[in-house]
């Protein structure tokens, strides 16, 4: 363990270097009698005299401990006092103490990540849905330039737009749906590329908007001949909408028709009459009733609460060739979501989202989105707060399920290695690193438990699970 600069032990000398050994303690103090109380143990001041094995330590330990040193130092300078402080209450409690008035992990994660950047001018695709919150928001907030970021955000059309960006390096990073990276990454839908999610984007967010003609068939099992729109293949809207149908006893496939629209267009072809309802993300939904053309079914969280939805990518290789400003564009990332999650902000981010360059989108219509204050097209005004939800966690159970219903639908064929595909695609062990750099709180485990329409899901047993349904492709 090193202890080059041991802030939090009292009887070490936290200051000057000796020219003669090289240990902190100044010139000619080796045996320290009047540094140390008088009822120093022994063992100690022996362990403070002895010549310290030489124990390999990274820069980046050295760097970050050398910046707890200089705090500690600044707000406690003279040494009586610091080991006084440091007797009296032990050094966890002091640590404690003192890393709840400093951020000393975000501290340490600049000092030893701001090393230069590879690259400064970066694009970044986005779709304009309020699943991409925290990645437009750092925009017009300014979390991208406090980590010496030019960021130019490239609107884009569709689902299909944003991946072949990717995949030409038009893009350096991505808004993606949540479950696009792992199709990349195994080749399903375009050629193999190692794409990964670096956090999760949204969480809930999404709906089942109907056509205003259709109030009278709420009970899904007379749906049979809808035509309905989802924004992509790989996405969970697809996946939602198709557990849901199956659920109730209507076969995805045969019994009514899944329509790959982008989510721009749903609300003037549910207008149109060209589609019966769509799973569709917001602001769409609330699109749909504030134009009058359709009613809210259901929220996505009915189906599954805490679901993800969208996801902040990068490829493989971006991040092997621009280590620092992959650090500094997750630090983005992960402070406005941090931002985002709090319900205070949310009238604030609706302003700022709304515009022209972003949602372009009645500011109304978003603020009834973020804030969960909303008209469901059937008279009623609802509150739910997290209608929609900016969890930046990337579990791996949530990969695994993506992956169940890939195969369960037959988008995957033959084998699966869910738990190698999830762990290498979904990085939750960077996310949770930089989150704790941060100073936010970071979950233990990868492997979440949760529920799908009452049911839990079991990431152990994928195979199983996949199989189990009474209606599958497989």
């Amino acid at each position: 363990m090193n202890d080059t600069y041991a802030p939090y032990d009292a009887y070490r000398r936290l200051g000057p270097a000796c020219s003669s050994c090289g240990q902190p303690h100044a010139d000619g103090q080796h045996l320290l009698p009047a540094v140390a109380d008088r009822d120093e143990p022994a063992a100690l001041a022996e362990r403070r005299i002895a010549t310290p094995e030489a124990t390999p330590i990274s820069s980046e330990r050295l760097s970050a401990d050398f910046i707890e040193a200089v705090l500690v130092k600044a707000l406690l300078p003279d040494e009586g006092l610091r080991r006084r402080f440091l007797q009296a209450v032990g050094a966890g409690t002091a640590r404690a103490a003192i890393g709840s008035l400093l951020p000393l992990g975000a501290l340490e994660a600049m000092a030893q990540d701001k090393a230069p950047l590879e690259k400064k001018e970066l694009k970044l695709g986005f779709i304009a849905i309020t699943c991409a919150t925290p990645l437009i928001m750092a925009d017009p907030l300014g979390f991208y330039r406090r980590q010496g970021l030019s960021v130019q955000l490239n609107k884009t059309a569709g689902w299909a737009l944003i991946r072949d960006k990717m995949l030409n390096k038009e893009h350096d990073a991505s808004h993606f749906l949540s479950p696009m990276p792992l199709a990349i990454s195994m080749g399903l839908g375009s050629v193999a590329q190692p794409m990964n999610v670096a956090t999760i984007q949204n969480i809930n967010g999404q709906a089942i908007t109907l056509h205003v003609k259709h109030k009278d068939k709420r009970d899904p099992k007379s749906w049979k001949g809808f035509k309905f729109a989802v924004p992509f293949e790989y996405s969970m809207h697809n996946f939602l909408l198709r557990y849901y149908l199956a659920e109730n006893g209507i076969d995805p496939d045969r019994d009514v028709q899944i329509r790959v629209t982008p989510p721009p267009e749903m609300v003037a072809n549910l207008r149109a009459g060209n589609i019966d309802g769509f799973l569709g993300p917001d602001p769409f939904n609330q699109r749909a009733v504030y134009d009058e053309v359709g009613f809210i079914h259901l929220l996505s969280k009915e189906i599954w609460d805490g679901h993800p939805c969208c996801a902040f990518g990068v490829s493989e290789a971006f991040i092997q060739q621009n280590p620092n400003t992959f650090a500094a564009l997750y630090r983005s990332v992960l402070e406005a979501a941090a931002m985002a999650r709090d319900p205070k902000n949310r009238a604030l981010i609706a302003k700022v989202i709304s515009p022209a360059a972003y949602l372009n989108q009645p500011e109304t219509v978003v603020e009834q989105v973020l804030t969960g204050k909303f008209a469901d097209g059937l008279g009623a005004v609802k509150t739910v707060p997290d209608r929609a939800d900016f969890d930046p966690v990337p579990w791996y159970s949530m990969a695994v399920w993506m992956l169940t219903q890939m195969k369960r639908w037959g988008y995957i064929k033959g084998d699966v290695n869910y738990k190698d595909i999830a762990e290498k695609v979904f990085l939750l062990t960077d996310a949770k690193k930089r989150m704790a750099e941060l100073g936010q709180k970071t979950p233990d485990g990868g492997y979440r438990k949760f529920k799908v329409m009452g049911r839990e899901f079991d990431p152990a047993k994928p195979g199983e699970y996949a199989a189990s349904f009474a209606i599958k492709r497989l």
